[in-house]
């Protein structure tokens, strides 16, 4: 079955681009992929122009062949942008392969190790810094069901905190486990932030709430650091949103520095490549939670990997708190239920475009290029708010 065109949509937020691609095939078949990149939204549209070549004309059943077009044969060195215009490419293919076949993706690349999945909050606490506001966003948390949630309380923190935001933070940090408890896991964000002596003095600080990971505590491209902050803490380590390929994981795994690795769909190379970097993941005992924050495509994709994989531990999902009207742009959509999503149904990622609503949605444009708010989480003290 051959590709015969796309079409690409995307819908804005006040903090995020969510970028849909349709896949048209010859047999009518379409498929859909989906990605959410920072700053880079235009980029990325206008690169997949650019590969138009290696898109059209193509099998869809040949995924290896696909990453091998857009990795290797326009001989550069692969990053954030060409991972993302391929797993845009890569998702629908694995859709269309769905629909084809009358099967969900899951059952095409190994099958369920579970019924149902474990899913934490994010994005919930789009209010002021203050103790008493984070407690009652948690609250808010807590009753819908969730059994965990993560979030950063760093402010604008980079590489050290003063000593006010330093416990500020711990203040933070306080109040939301004030509501949650033992019964609700806190996993603390730290976008690759601190130096990592900053980074220990704060995990072991908050050692005594247990919780699930400290994420991201220095820079991604720096497994060294991981690794001193690692030896240091009894706080297990996430990382991986911000790592693109296969090989940029090769230090973590070599040094065991992490202990839970982050994927993400969207800007990794797709379905196959993030489950090559869980398979390689299981081998060294460390388990998975994929990056997600992206809309009904990434959410349902996300799904049927982790319903499969020995090593999964649960995912992440912000459109319950932030911008809850993307969940309109297609359905079903995989509603977390007690603090779990349910096993996908339906061919391919079994998800339908709802039209009406992504016609009406708005796209920030400036001299006809589309603009990224983003969040600018180490200027802006209130990033947090997330445009609200």
């Amino acid at each position: 079955m051959k590709i015969t065109g796309y079409r690409t949509l995307v819908v804005s937020t006040p903090w995020r681009n969510i970028t849909i691609l349709q896949l048209e095939t010859d047999e009518g078949i379409t498929g859909l992929g989906e990605a959410r990149i920072v700053g880079k939204t235009h980029t990325v549209l206008e690169y997949l122009k650019d590969v138009r070549r290696h898109i059209i004309g193509y099998d869809v059943f040949d995924i290896e062949h696909l990453y091998q077009r857009f990795t290797l044969l326009d001989f550069g060195s692969p990053g954030e942008v060409v991972m993302t215009g391929l797993a845009l490419v890569e998702m629908a293919c694995w859709d269309v392969i769905g629909k084809k076949c009358n099967l969900p993706v899951y059952q095409l690349i190994g099958g369920k190790v579970r019924e149902k999945l474990p899913a934490y909050a994010n994005g919930w606490y789009t209010v002021q810094r203050k103790p008493e506001e984070f407690a009652k966003a948690a609250h808010k948390v807590v009753a819908k069901g969730y059994q965990a949630l993560k979030f950063d309380p760093f402010g604008s923190g980079n590489m050290e905190l003063t000593r006010q935001e330093y416990y500020k933070s711990l203040d933070l940090i306080e109040a939301v486990y004030s509501v949650t408890g033992k019964e609700v896991q806190i996993l603390i964000e730290m976008h690759g932030r601190f130096a990592p002596h900053q980074a220990v003095e704060i995990a072991r600080a908050i050692e005594k709430y247990n919780p699930g990971w400290i994420e991201e505590p220095c820079r991604p491209e720096d497994p060294d650091a991981l690794q001193y902050v690692a030896m240091h803490t009894s706080i297990p380590i996430a990382t991986g949103e911000r790592l693109y390929q296969a090989n940029q994981y090769r230090e973590l795994f070599k040094q065991r520095s992490v202990h839970i690795i982050q994927p993400d769909i969207n800007q990794c190379g797709g379905l196959l490549e993030v489950k090559k970097i869980c398979s390689t993941a299981e081998t060294h005992s460390m388990m998975v939670a994929l990056h997600n924050v992206g809309g009904i495509i990434t959410t349902m994709a996300s799904i049927h990997l982790m319903v499969g994989l020995r090593n999964g531990k649960m995912l992440e999902h912000f459109n319950d708190f932030a911008d809850q009207d993307i969940k309109k742009c297609g359905n079903p959509y995989p509603e977390v239920v007690d603090g779990y999503f349910s096993l996908p149904a339906g061919p391919g990622w079994g998800v339908t475009l709802n039209e009406d609503y992504l016609k009406s949605a708005k796209v920030n444009l400036v001299d006809g290029v589309i603009q990224d708010p983003g969040l600018n989480m180490f200027q802006n003290e209130s990033w947090n708010k997330r445009g609200k």
